[in-house]
């Protein structure tokens, strides 16, 4: 499938300005007195300075020292133009146009020259990179049915069998009271038990003086040996 060709109005109006153009320069350099090869680098050399300082605004925009070559290589190729419409005769070049057309090689290699060791604009820092912090990793809680084990019981300490209570010991006989012989002790205890055997209560000790009938010191001396109320 072939393509067709459309010309873009631009491009050929682009052709002929600088064909124009690189005439014109070419026919003012021969009136100036540059005469066969000479004539026609001088057009080379206006273009290629016109498009050096071009290519330089593209990256600099605000380059001064660009714009200033832009002009005055667009002020040559202007100048020539102009100059070969008629203005001027070719026959006759005046000598200050001679001077500029002989001083035109050195100022172009110039103004390259500055233009491509002109250092550039430093490109800005760059902003920096705030690095995210780490999240804390997640610890994934695992849900079961499972209850929960019981906490066991406490150990418990066997409690040790209490002590069975120490009899009493047997009352003294208060201080002063008279010695109970052992035989009249013994009957007394008897008579005692009997009663305690008869009636399941202890024998008062008013019945057993009454029984006895001994005097109240001897008395309260058994009472007391025989624990007695």
């Amino acid at each position: 499938m072939t393509r067709s060709i459309r010309p873009d109005a631009v491009l050929v109006q682009a052709v002929i300005a600088g064909a124009l153009s690189f005439a014109h320069l070419h026919d003012l350099a021969e009136a100036a007195g540059q005469t066969g090869w000479k004539a026609w680098a001088y057009p080379v050399s206006v273009d290629l300075l016109l498009v050096a300082a071009w290519r330089r605004l593209r990256t600099v925009r605000r380059d001064r020292s660009a714009w200033t070559w832009f002009v005055i290589a667009l002020a040559a190729s202007l100048g020539a133009n102009i100059a070969t419409a008629g203005l001027l005769d070719l026959n006759a070049v005046p000598a200050w146009l001679r001077i500029l057309v002989a001083g035109w090689p050195a100022l172009a290699f110039l103004g390259g020259t500055l233009l491509v060791h002109s250092p550039a604009d430093k490109p800005a820092p760059p902003a920096p990179v705030v690095e995210e912090e780490e999240a804390a990793p997640e610890v994934e809680m695992h849900r079961t049915d499972e209850p929960a084990p019981a906490p066991e019981p406490a150990p418990t300490v066997p409690e040790l069998a209490s002590a069975p209570p120490e009899p009493p010991a047997p009352a003294k006989p208060p201080a002063g009271a008279p010695a109970v012989p052992a035989a009249l002790l013994d009957h007394a205890r008897k008579l005692a038990d009997a009663h305690r055997a008869a009636t399941g209560s202890p024998m008062p000790a008013a019945d057993l003086s009454a029984r006895l009938g001994l005097p109240a010191p001897m008395t309260d001396a058994i009472t007391a040996e025989l624990q007695l109320t």
